[in-house]
C-alpha cells in the first residue's frame, strides 16, 4: 500500500525515469557529468522525506556505483546491492519498499561484465568445485540463472558456459524474471502501469549501460 511517503506531484512515469537514467549515463560516458542534486539545498530538502524515481538493484562490485554511472544525485535512486545481484527475501522486501512505499516508477536490475559471482557459478557447474565459506551462498543463487540458460538449449551447453557475455546477460534476464515472478506487489505495480522492471548490463571499460530486458513499457526495446 502506498503511504504518504510518495510525492504525487513529482512522480515520474516508467518511461520518464528510464529517460533520466539514459541521459545521465550518456553524460557519464562522454565525461561531462552534471553531478545533480548534490548541494546543501538538496540535502535540506530531503531531510524530512525521500521520493526516488528508480530502484536500482545491482552488484556490490566497487566499479559499478549506480549513482555515479547514471549521474544521479541525492534522493534520486534507491539502491540495493548484493554480490552478483543475487536475490533473497530481504532484497525483494527492500525493492518492494522502494516501489510501494517510496513510489519509485522503475526497477533496474544492473549486471556488468567481469562479474566474479557469475564466473564462480560457471566454474562450479563445470568442475564441481565449490567456493569457500559463505561465498558459496552467493554462487548457489547465481547457478539457477545458468541452469535456466542450459535448459533452453541442449542440456549443459559448454560453449555457453564459456562465454561470459552470454552468462552475464542470462543472469540479468533471469533475475528480472524471478523478481517479477516472486513479488506480487511488484507484479501488480507493473500490471497497473505505475512501474516497470528492466534488465541492464554495464560495460566497465566504456561506462555504457545497455538495456537487455524489460517488463513493462519504458519506451525502448531491449537489445541482444
Amino acid at each position: 500500500m502506498i503511504d504518504d511517503a510518495v510525492d504525487p506531484v513529482g512522480k515520474l512515469t516508467p518511461k520518464d525515469a528510464w529517460a533520466m537514467l539514459r541521459a545521465g549515463n550518456d553524460r557519464f560516458v562522454t565525461g561531462v557529468p552534471a553531478h545533480p542534486s548534490q548541494g546543501a539545498d538538496r540535502r535540506r530538502e530531503l531531510q524530512a522525506a525521500q521520493y526516488p524515481h528508480t530502484v536500482i538493484f545491482g552488484c556490490s562490485d566497487s566499479r559499478v556505483a549506480a549513482e555515479i554511472i547514471f549521474d544521479q544525485g541525492l534522493g534520486d535512486v534507491f539502491v540495493v546491492r548484493t554480490a552478483g545481484h543475487v536475490l533473497d527475501t530481504t532484497v525483494i522486501g527492500s525493492i518492494e519498499y522502494g516501489v510501494d512505499v517510496l513510489g519509485a516508477s522503475l526497477v533496474v536490475v544492473l549486471g556488468h561484465d567481469s562479474c566474479g559471482a557469475v564466473a564462480a557459478a560457471a566454474h562450479t557447474l563445470a568442475t564441481g568445485e565449490q567456493p569457500p565459506g559463505f561465498v558459496r551462498a552467493v554462487v548457489d543463487r547465481v547457478i539457477p540463472s545458468i541452469v535456466n540458460l542450459t535448459s533452453r538449449t541442449s542440456g549443459m551447453d559448454v560453449q555457453a558456459l564459456a562465454d561470459p557475455d552470454v552468462l552475464r546477460r542470462e543472469h540479468v534476464r533471469h533475475t528480472v524474471e524471478m523478481l517479477h515472478g516472486y513479488s506480487a506487489g511488484l507484479a501488480r505495480a507493473v500490471s497497473e502501469g505505475r512501474c516497470a522492471v528492466v534488465g541492464v548490463e554495464y560495460d566497465l571499460a566504456e561506462g555504457s549501460a545497455r538495456l537487455v530486458d524489460t517488463v513493462g513499457d519504458v519506451g525502448e526495446l531491449p537489445k541482444g
